[in-house]
């Protein structure tokens, strides 16, 4: 199975801050943070299509997303900060008191049949 490889950046987007005026629980804002903005040479290359599902994995943690074209340079996946992306994060703080949210490496897979949500 195709993957690629390459860093995650955790993002805030209008359509989450929109959704989040529903709840955090709310289906739009679930549906917005599981949302992962690809290159479109990426998406072609993992032989998926704008909207398709896939698994993001970190070092911490694997979970579903769906992917959708995005501008940034290939290999940067940039993901709505959320319960999602919190899953990726790791505890290292580095003695500050915050993890990484920006240049986390993963791997980035279509998903197989058998990837529950």
């Amino acid at each position: 199975m195709n993957s690629i490889d390459g860093l995650l950046i955790t993002v805030r987007t209008a359509k989450q801050g929109g959704a989040m005026e529903k709840g955090k629980l709310s289906a739009e804002y679930l549906q917005e943070i599981s949302m992962l903005d690809v290159h479109p040479e990426d998406i072609a290359a993992l032989g998926l299509k704008d909207d398709m599902r896939a698994v993001l994995k970190s070092a911490d943690a694997e979970i579903p997303v769906t992917c959708r074209e995005g501008r940034g340079p290939k290999g940067m996946f940039f993901l709505p900060l959320g319960q999602a992306a919190n899953r990726l994060i790791g505890k290292e703080t580095y003695g500050t008191g915050v993890p990484d949210f920006k240049g986390i490496p993963v791997r980035l897979r279509s998903a197989r049949p058998a990837d529950k949500e």
